[in-house]
């Protein structure tokens, strides 16, 4: 085997939404970067997961990092430029490609991915940044509680790298790094006495995870027959009844499931729209439309196209970490065989909106749009919950949910390197637990979740960073995830910076504060929300 030794000053395992947040912030920085992803493509939950960004209704204001609406503005700016826009569209100061419901930006995920990848040409071609997709750490060197070096073996060659740098960060979906480096972490659902949450479990339980995802993207194509040959274990799955707590309605594989946000009622959804609906309010299609052919010239595309992340295909048959590696594996085949068989089902046996007849053949796959995958799913899994680091400081759902807050608003922390905004949505879990979902308060992400009790250059990157079971289900989402990834990427760049280690910035007040009035003045990273609004003055319509 080939081994390449590569070196920079930072190392960012897991080129998702935070891990390239933290490359394209250090770089703008002056720092070199190695990036790494398992997957074809950088981008994550934009790009190889397919799923349209969940984001607060202050996104393009006042409620993200001025990086993500730049990111934002280019995805908007590469359809003025290269789509057949209408004139009503291209002139739209907030185009959305899509018009989906859950995100004023729903868009093809080959755009963000181009985005990404022409943010980063300069500095991979000045030698500044290199990236190593289709790679997988498998081995670390630590001296000191600090990484030394990291080990990555090609997926799809016989060669391997060893990665050199003064900090690493680690911004894989499920915490790789973290892992194999020893890091302190967190799995599944803490216990009550260890973090006083009043919805914690009595007993912890690590392999407590929210189902993983594997979304597709599909279109309509009237008049057709698109069915093909039937997956393996398609019975099997077709007739599966989770065994939910509060109870599931039915099998999995229907029009009707729980609703998050009323106790888990159920809740009738249709593929279009009910048929005496003059909304959008029933539909799945449009939920998280990808492409909505009414923004463009007339007749250039045939048909909407939209991604399928919907609680049919949330994946409750295993775990996909903290089990042995052979066991994630067919766990992760399995997840994408029920997608497909999804899939089929809608095709086949799915009630028509219209209640004349069963199956929709019209429906097609648009692998061609998702990576071109084998199955025509896409590239990777939505990973809702991964690895999280034992930090200095862990955010808890007594900080942030809005029923525990008395109109107070969400904890105020001194040490904030950023803002989000979520509702805690904890979806169905591998051990059988239902929809939670509970109101927030617009909150902050404190510096002390991000510096780990033990590791001295090792950084989190995503939503791997001190937040609980609970606590991750309003830290997750998009435009967060890319906020933390920026804070840790600058914090790196500021302790290589002021030769002190990130836990030493955090507890020295004077360091700490010159770094905060960086984010917040060069930056342009808001610290904290506005006082003048709460969670009353711009509730979440869609969640």
């Amino acid at each position: 085997m080939q081994t390449e030794s590569i070196s920079a000053d930072l190392v960012i395992i897991g080129g998702g939404v935070g891990g390239c947040a933290a490359a394209i912030a250090a770089l703008e920085s002056g720092a070199s970067v190695i990036l790494t992803e398992e997957y074809r493509w950088i981008g994550g939950q934009f790009t190889s997961q397919c799923v349209p960004p969940d984001e607060n209704p202050m996104v393009e204001s006042v409620g993200s990092t001025l990086r993500y609406r730049q990111f934002r503005r280019k995805i908007q700016q590469s359809y003025r430029d290269h789509f057949p826009l209408t004139v009503e569209a291209r002139q739209h100061h907030a185009l959305n490609p899509g018009n989906g419901n859950v995100s004023d930006l729903c868009a093809n995920p080959e755009i963000p991915l181009r985005v990404l990848q022409d943010w980063f040409a300069p500095y991979r071609f000045s030698g500044k940044l290199r990236i190593l997709t289709e790679t997988k750490p498998v081995s670390t060197v630590v001296k000191d509680d600090c990484v030394q070096e990291v080990t990555v073996l090609s997926t799809v060659g016989d060669r391997a790298y060893l990665l050199k740098g003064h900090y690493f960060l680690d911004g894989s979906e499920l915490g790789d790094l973290i892992a194999i480096s020893g890091t302190e972490y967190r799995a599944g659902a803490e216990a009550h006495s260890e973090t006083g949450e009043p919805s914690a479990p009595e007993r912890a339980d690590p392999l407590n995870h929210q189902a993983a995802s594997v979304c597709f993207a599909m279109d309509w194509s009237p008049d057709t027959d698109n069915v093909g040959p039937t997956p393996a274990n398609y019975e099997k799955w077709r007739n599966f009844l989770p065994e939910m707590t509060p109870p599931w309605p039915g099998r999995q594989f229907s029009w009707m499931a729980s609703h998050p946000h009323q106790e888990n009622a159920p809740v009738r959804r249709y593929l279009f729209n009910h048929p005496k609906s003059t909304g959008h309010d029933t539909s799945l299609w449009y939920f998280r439309r990808i492409l909505d052919k009414t923004n463009f010239v007339p007749d250039f595309f045939p048909s909407d196209i939209t991604s399928v992340n919907w609680p049919q295909i949330d994946f409750l048959g295993g775990s996909l970490f903290e089990v042995p590696e052979e066991q994630a594996k067919a766990n992760l085949a399995a997840a994408r065989n029920y997608s497909r068989c999804f899939f089929h089902w809608m095709q086949t046996e799915a009630p028509r909106d219209d209640e004349s007849g069963y199956g929709y053949p019209e429906l097609r796959l648009r692998g061609d749009l998702t990576g071109d995958t084998p199955d025509g799913l896409a590239m990777a899994p939505y990973i809702r919950e991964g690895r999280r680091i034992v930090a200095e400081f862990t955010v808890l759902e007594q900080h942030v949910a809005s029923r525990f807050r008395e109109g107070r608003g969400a904890e105020s922390f001194d040490d904030s390197v950023g803002i989000g905004w979520y509702p805690i949505d904890l979806h169905p879990t591998t051990r059988g637990l239902n929809y939670r979902d509970w109101d927030t308060d617009p909150f902050q992400i404190p510096m002390g979740a991000l510096i780990p009790v033990r590791m001295r250059n090792l950084l989190p990157a995503g939503k791997n960073l001190g937040v609980t079971h609970i606590t991750n289900g309003c830290y997750r989402l998009h435009p967060i995830e890319w906020n933390i990834g920026e804070a840790a990427g600058l914090l790196a760049v500021a302790a290589i910076r002021e030769k002190s280690a990130p836990h030493e910035i955090y507890k020295d007040k004077t360091l700490r504060d010159r770094f905060r009035w960086e984010l917040h003045r060069k930056q342009r990273i808001p610290l904290e929300w506005p006082r003048i609004f709460s969670r009353k003055d711009f509730s979440p319509q869609i969640r």
